[in-house]
């Protein structure tokens, strides 16, 4: 019996308890225990006997309601009030243990969704993208959707799922692929990383894309077929050759990258209210005002057409992405601070 009700469904459940709690009813009934058997009495009372609680305000006065509570309500309300309570545990530890493994479907939106697992690269990854989101107003959630067979490295920080492919609908549905707002690949393969920006595209248009490729000659074919693809090739050669005839930039770019002190580089768009600004009223206050130094922009925010150290005549308008250095995020910006 033990095992067909440790394994029964919730319904069986629900059945047990009803035939339980009516036949205690007519039982007490029967023999006249009328003060335990009114509709709201009746139930607290089998609420708290079930229980074991037993605040004793109210019990049977009669030898037959004392014998029926003893060898029948109490033992069988304990027996169903223990296994109720041990399925809604077990439950319970079970969905936590699907979060944790990455089986349960999400239900979030305007998320940002890392796809790929390369270990430590991609736990220092996380740590910046959860020190980045701190500085913003909404604090958009952070997916992590891998293949490899492990468990959620950061279960109190990000969500977590764990998919047979990058390239199946059923499988990248349960991260919420069409609803996030960035989508960030990396993966150890390049040849995964360029199928499933790809893929992608074609599922989420409208996401903010950005993947990272150790071999530079995969970029023009994907951008090829992907524009707004976002690549991020290594750049580790670069940055030796530039710190052998300029010591100090390896260091210079660390920093502007890194957000865990010194400056770094952000960017903001004009409002679409705004007025235009030139490069120079944008270059002067931003110092002035917020101690920050503007380095370049965007067109549209079309990044493929960015522009750095632009000539101060240049005009900038509504829509415009502009990058800048600071300490941190500059928040609210007075766009009449600087010129509009």
């Amino acid at each position: 019996m033990l095992s067909y009700f440790s394994e029964s469904r919730w319904y069986t459940i629900a059945a047990i308890a009803l035939f339980y709690a009516f036949s205690s009813w007519i039982l007490l009934r029967a023999v006249g225990e009328t003060a335990l058997t009114s509709s709201v009495d009746y139930l607290y009372w089998l609420a708290v006997t079930a229980s074991t609680v037993g605040y004793g305000d109210l019990s049977p006065v009669s030898r037959p309601g004392k014998l029926i509570v003893a060898l029948y309500v109490i033992p069988l309300g304990l027996t169903i009030f223990a296994m109720v309570v041990g399925r809604l545990a077990a439950w319970v530890s079970n969905q936590w243990k699907k979060g944790l493994k990455g089986m349960k479907q999400l239900h979030i939106k305007n998320h940002i969704l890392v796809i790929g697992w390369n270990e430590q690269k991609t736990l220092l990854l996380l740590d910046l993208l959860l020190k980045e989101r701190d500085a913003l107003p909404d604090h958009p959630q952070i997916v992590l959707c891998v293949k490899a067979d492990i468990t959620n490295p950061m279960p109190d920080k990000v969500e977590f799922v764990r998919v047979e492919s990058f390239n199946k609908d059923e499988d990248m549905d349960k991260a919420c692929l069409r609803d996030a707002s960035v989508i960030l690949i990396d993966n150890p393969q390049d040849d995964v990383t360029l199928t499933t920006a790809l893929y992608c595209s074609q599922r989420n248009p409208k996401a903010h894309q950005v993947a990272y490729f150790t071999d530079d000659s995969l970029v023009p074919l994907l951008q090829q077929h992907c524009p707004n693809v976002e690549c991020t090739p290594s750049v580790a050669v670069e940055m030796l050759a530039k710190s052998a005839f300029d010591p100090g930039s390896s260091m210079l770019h660390h920093d502007l990258l890194s957000v865990d002190a010194g400056q770094a580089q952000f960017s903001v768009a004009i409002p679409q209210t705004g007025q235009t600004l030139t490069v120079a009223d944008v270059f002067i206050n931003l110092k002035k005002h917020y101690d920050a130094i503007f380095i370049g922009y965007a067109p549209a925010g079309v990044y493929q057409k960015l522009v750095v150290n632009p000539e101060f005549e240049v005009t900038l308008s509504p829509g415009d992405k502009l990058f800048y250095i600071a300490e941190s995020r500059i928040r609210d910006i007075d766009w009449k601070k600087l010129g509009a």
